[in-house]
């Protein structure tokens, strides 16, 4: 496993896991997809997720995720703000969907960038999930690698998050066109706020 030639291996790995862990509907993916269909600050949003996810892989592969993971009190502070606040956004999301949409794509440009950035984040930074993704399963999974191949797991994982982000994001602003019907995006919204509902409810009831 000393082998420079044995590099692509743990890359190739931490891709797949990555990949597998990451295509699951969940509250950042679905925040993903919305910012995708408004056509609203995409890029910056892709670019945030695929970063932070890459950050809280690169502290579970090298070991430092162990200390928040490993902390009760942080980890339940963070249970509860997390459900909070995807139980508040699916609430606004269930509201878009229940009144008149006619404004919904106009809804998403006035927000501004660092509002959006900040939703992004929270969304991420504030779901226990993530971290088990990331920071626990990825963690162990590189445990027995040496330096060299857990700095090529990590780069492979944060890939394959960039990728699956991009393809997420820009792909709903591709199909934005075909989906700007009102019927259409009142049922987006409604798939959005279940997302971070059930999300919410599986925080509080690990």
């Amino acid at each position: 496993m000393n082998a420079p030639s044995s590099l692509p291996l743990p890359l190739l790995q931490g891709w797949l896991m990555m990949a597998g862990l990451i295509v699951a509907i969940g509250a950042q993916n679905a925040y993903v997809l919305r910012q995708g269909l408004l056509r609203s600050h995409v890029g910056p949003v892709v670019l945030l997720c695929a970063l932070s996810d890459w950050v809280l892989t690169v502290l579970g592969v090298f070991g430092l995720g162990a200390l928040v993971a490993g902390s009760p009190v942080a980890t339940q502070a963070l249970r509860w703000i997390g459900a909070a606040f995807l139980a508040w956004y699916a609430w606004r999301a269930a509201l878009r969907a229940w009144r008149s949409n006619a404004a919904l794509i106009d809804d998403g440009s006035r927000v501004p960038l660092s509002g959006t950035l900040a939703t992004a984040a929270a969304v991420t930074w504030l779901n226990p999930h993530v971290y088990l993704d990331t920071v626990v399963l990825l963690g162990a999974a590189a445990a027995g690698f040496d330096l060299a191949h857990k700095q090529a797991f990590a780069l492979g994982a944060g890939l394959a998050s960039l990728m699956w982000f991009a393809a997420l994001g820009y792909g709903a602003a591709a199909l934005a066109p075909k989906l700007a019907r009102p019927g259409v995006w009142r049922v987006i919204d409604a798939f959005i706020a279940l997302v971070m509902a059930a999300t919410a409810f599986q925080l509080l009831h690990p």
